[in-house]
């Protein structure tokens, strides 16, 4: 049986080691409804912070933090953060929530739509997303004079050069303007300039991490979303052909959530964390085929491997370096992707029907 409170519960003992704590902090979380919006509204409300989760619901689900709207600390807000809002105060031509009147302390952006196979039929939303709501939060950092933490990506990178891999933060990328991830990455890359311009003409304590495929309990399944773990995991749970794109020899590497979760807030706490974009993810690589016989092997799957064409841009390598995680953060991953592989099949069996 999955223990989602062990996992939470993981993730806070390794913050306390290092005495980080958002205890009666006042915290916004845009994209709070989303796979890791959710893991930090859950690990902040057990610090015993205030929340306010803010999801428009697009790809962010309701049953992911239904069961925190009794916690008086919770508040959710259905609202679509690339439309101004603001709180405690009303500004023309935005959406205003005055009777939330405390400070912020923090806020979190994570709004956005992530999967590659939706970046064709909502690219005009997810540009909007990192653009105009990264602004926006920007905007509500600075009314509050509030932290800014912004989940950047590891797409920055677009498809680096075999002399580029492993990735540093120093690279400034290989990307494809025009190309079908455009909306995405470049969206993103737009975000960090947001995140810096406010930080040179304001003084805003901007933090932003690249995050790395980050897989785990709550990560949504199904071709639309285009996510090669749960994708596996789901196909090779009902005995469907594994979908494998190209060759299946892109390097991947994969971080399980709780990893993910505690590197992120260890970044938006840290000071010296500001204004640097750091690599949050796994150094550990795996091939895309070899991910599909692991995945196989612990489902006891009957399921027959078949290729797809490479969609186009896709990375072949990617991985990235720690140095500044491990300096900074005092973060690097521990989970096992065995390990974490095991829980999140487990996670998918209780939680689906085959």
């Amino acid at each position: 049986m999955y223990d989602h409170e062990q996992d939470l519960n993981e993730i806070n003992t390794r913050l306390k080691k290092d005495n980080i704590s958002f205890k009666d902090k006042n915290i916004l979380i845009t994209g709070g409804a989303g796979f890791l919006g959710s893991w930090i509204c859950e690990t902040l409300l057990m610090q015993g912070a205030k929340i306010i989760c803010l999801d428009n619901l697009s790809s962010g689900q309701w049953d992911n933090v239904k069961h925190l709207n009794s916690n008086p600390n919770f508040t959710f807000i259905h609202h679509d953060i690339s439309i101004p809002i603001y709180f405690g105060r009303t500004m023309p031509n935005a959406v205003s929530y005055p009777n939330i009147s405390e400070k912020l302390d923090y806020v979190m952006h994570l709004a956005s739509r992530a999967s590659p196979f939706e970046f064709k039929n909502f690219a005009i939303s997810i540009l909007k997303s990192n653009t105009l709501g990264t602004m926006n939060a920007l905007g509500i950092a600075t009314a509050h004079q509030a932290i800014l933490f912004y989940s950047s990506t590891s797409e920055c990178y677009g498809n680096p050069p075999p002399d580029q891999v492993p990735t540093s933060e120093d690279y400034w990328g290989h990307v494809n303007p025009i190309g079908p991830r455009s909306c995405y990455d470049e969206s993103k890359r737009a975000g960090e300039a947001f995140c810096k311009a406010y930080e040179l003409q304001h003084n805003i304590n901007v933090h932003f991490v690249r995050i790395f495929n980050t897989y785990g309990p709550r990560i949504r399944s199904g071709h639309e979303f285009g996510r090669v773990v749960p994708n596996f995991i789901h196909q090779c749970l009902n005995d469907d052909p594994i979908t494998v794109f190209g060759d299946g020899t892109q390097i991947r590497c994969l971080t399980y959530v709780v990893d993910e979760i505690e590197g992120l807030l260890r970044d938006a706490y840290i000071p010296e964390a500001r204004g640097i974009p750091i690599n949050v993810g796994n150094d550990k690589m795996i091939s895309i085929l070899d991910l599909a016989h692991l995945i196989k092997e612990l489902t006891d799957s009957n399921s027959k491997i078949i290729h797809k064409p490479l969609p186009i841009d896709d990375p072949i390598l990617r991985q990235p370096v720690l140095t500044r995680a491990k300096t900074i953060l005092n973060w690097e991953p521990h989970t096992e992707l065995r390990d974490g592989l095991s829980k999140t099949i487990q996670w998918f069996k209780e939680t689906f029907d085959k």
